[in-house]
């Protein structure tokens, strides 16, 4: 299996001028090492967050020239397992996340992990492991690691964990995946413009698919697939999202749009992956069940 670690290369933009640091054939299964999103900058409550080079945040480990995979091509991504390591870190501050405005200065907190939880203060947080950044190079000019988009990127989405399946709309040759911004717990909206950042590594699996139309990634898990999106603002992502699934279910059953949009009213689910970053994301998400009993497959 091949590990490919952040010193052979990283990315701060998505972009597909990038040169690629490595070529896989599609089918491949690779490690892929990782910083935090503050390139380890912040190792002890002793650094100063405002000292630390803030045009080094959100990088991501690649770009990956994935052989076969072609504009118009899906890059299916199974995310096989997260590592990550001993400590994290979070931070708040003026004009960041959803209190901004009532906080004077920059903070960090070191947060101990060990024995699945995160250590904060007295509390014993649950670890969440997920991946913050990930995508493929975007279809026009480039977009900085911290903006989600149609090509993925900062999406911040918590169900992005182990054994989720990622479906990416190529839009350059190669389709020049990469990802980065590993967080060891995180809640829906990420509410501070941080998770408990910490480095680690990924092992994924990437194949091509042929011959099927996406325009905004999609996730599968055991229980559901889910339609992200990401858009100016959080109104506009969830109802694309929702309109994108409920059209694509459409498009793959024998029921008319109007059926299946009452269908998804009653089993489909609108949620919020995250509300800080300079794109909001959503995700419309139908349980597998619904599906099964329609016969409906998308990428099968």
């Amino acid at each position: 299996m091949t590990k490919i670690g952040y010193d052979k290369g990283i990315i701060y933009e998505f972009n597909k001028a990038q040169k690629p640091i490595r070529t896989v054939p599609a089918g491949s299964t690779v490690t892929i090492q990782t910083y935090d999103c503050f390139q380890n900058q912040i190792q002890s409550a002793d650094t100063e967050v405002t000292a630390i080079n803030w045009n080094k945040i959100n990088p991501a480990t690649g770009p990956l020239y994935v052989e076969g995979a072609m504009p118009g091509d899906v890059l299916k991504v199974k995310i096989e397992r997260i590592d990550i390591g001993d400590q994290g870190v979070m931070v708040v501050g003026p004009d960041l996340g959803v209190m901004g405005h009532a906080l004077s200065k920059m903070e960090s907190k070191i947060l101990p992990i060990q024995d699945g939880h995160v250590q904060f203060n007295d509390l014993q947080v649950p670890v969440n492991k997920m991946i913050g950044v990930i995508g493929v190079a975007p279809e026009e000019e480039g977009v900085n690691c911290g903006t989600p988009g149609a090509h993925g990127g900062n999406m911040d989405n918590k169900m992005v964990t182990e054994g989720a399946t990622l479906y990416f709309p190529v839009f350059a040759e190669g389709a020049l995946f990469a990802l980065g911004d590993l967080h060891a717990a995180m809640g829906d909206g990420e509410v501070s413009v941080s998770g408990v950042e910490v480095a680690g590594e990924v092992t994924v699996t990437l194949e091509v698919i042929k011959d099927v139309s996406l325009r905004h990634p999609m996730l599968e898990n055991e229980e559901a697939f889910t339609q992200i999106v990401s858009a100016s603002t959080l109104d506009e992502a969830a109802k694309t999202a929702a309109v994108e699934m409920i059209e694509r279910i459409a498009d793959k059953s024998s029921l008319p749009v109007s059926e299946v949009t009452m269908l998804m009213s009653a089993v489909g689910q609108s949620e919020i992956c995250q509300i800080v970053d300079p794109l909001m994301t959503a995700r419309f998400v139908v349980p597998k069940w619904v599906l099964n009993q329609l016969g409906v497959s998308f990428f099968n």
